[in-house]
């Protein structure tokens, strides 16, 4: 029995449909059948753009982002996918605001509905602070699909663990 680590809070028959598909070792089958290919946003730059196009879309006059990046030091294994910063200085007689996102490096060559379901968790970040129900609710209306996209890239994250790559 493989240890589901990424799927803790699941009904034990998910658990038990996820534990059969990676015994018969289809679990990559059914990913790539649902996303057959990676995004192209690679860069640091393209990254601020995409997550940039997704706020003005869905967040208005929220306030701007300083930067968009990967982050190579953020780690899955520790529960995150990616970061928030919303930090306000005073600096001179101005005040200071840096609104900051960070994603794991690891989804710099994953489907693009995973960067999106992460870039759109944090934009939600940025006017929920709490996981609650205002949060989850800000993150369906900029991704309709948020918790099928986060369930699966749960999925993703559980073959990463078990066989590497799925995208080589």
């Amino acid at each position: 029995m493989t240890t589901l680590k990424y799927l803790g809070g699941y009904s034990p028959e998910t658990l038990q449909k996820v534990q059969t598909l990676i015994e018969e070792d289809r679990l990559a089958e059914v990913l790539r059948a649902r996303y057959p290919s990676v995004h192209a946003i690679r860069t640091d730059n393209a990254l601020y753009q995409y997550a940039q196009q997704l706020k003005a879309d869905f967040m208005g006059k929220t306030q701007p982002l300083s930067r968009v990046s990967y982050d190579s030091k953020i780690k899955v294994i520790q529960h995150a996918l990616g970061q928030h910063h919303y930090i306000s200085r005073i600096h001179g007689g101005k005040l200071k605001t840096v609104n900051e996102i960070k994603i794991a490096s690891v989804f710099r060559k994953a489907p693009e509905a995973f960067l999106k379901m992460i870039v759109v968790h944090e934009l939600a970040h940025f006017k929920e602070k709490e996981h609650n129900k205002a949060f989850y609710q800000l993150c369906c209306h900029m991704e309709p699909n948020y918790h099928q996209y986060e369930f699966d890239l749960r999925l993703y994250l559980t073959y990463l663990d078990l066989k590497g790559d799925l995208y080589v």
